[in-house]
């Protein structure tokens, strides 16, 4: 029997990912990834995601439930290191849920609203004319 974990294992995965982060890369697997930067931490997430549409397309279920896994550890390491709490993930997803219903999801564009809990990065200087 599968027992309900709770959101509190992100927090926990967040917390622990933090504290590896700057261990040694010869004992760390945490530390190694991000001895790598954060070109290859985003890649593992892309990565690990394709891993999972491979598995549920060979309708592995088990495959999907351990990619899954992989791709939930290096998104919360991918917020780690863009210093994204998941306190912030889970607001939006509240948010979108009181304004859509839980299923749906936001559209992407101009007219989507912001995330109020990150600033975008600051845009370069540019010389008018």
């Amino acid at each position: 029997m599968v027992h309900y974990i709770g959101i509190d294992v992100l927090r926990s995965l967040y917390e622990a990912i933090l504290e590896r982060r700057d261990g040694d890369v010869k004992t760390s697997r945490t530390a190694k990834l991000f001895a790598q930067g954060r070109k290859r931490v985003a890649s593992k997430v892309g990565e690990e995601a394709v891993e999972v549409v491979i598995e549920a397309m060979r309708d592995h279920e088990q495959g999907v439930v351990l990619e899954s896994a992989d791709l939930l550890y290096h998104l919360v390491a991918l917020w780690a290191d863009m210093g994204i709490k998941p306190d912030v993930v889970l607001a939006e997803m509240r948010r979108r849920e009181m304004t859509y219903g839980i299923a749906e999801k936001l559209p992407k564009g101009e007219d989507s609203p912001r995330v109020p809990h990150i600033n975008p990065a600051p845009a370069k200087n540019r010389k008018t004319k």
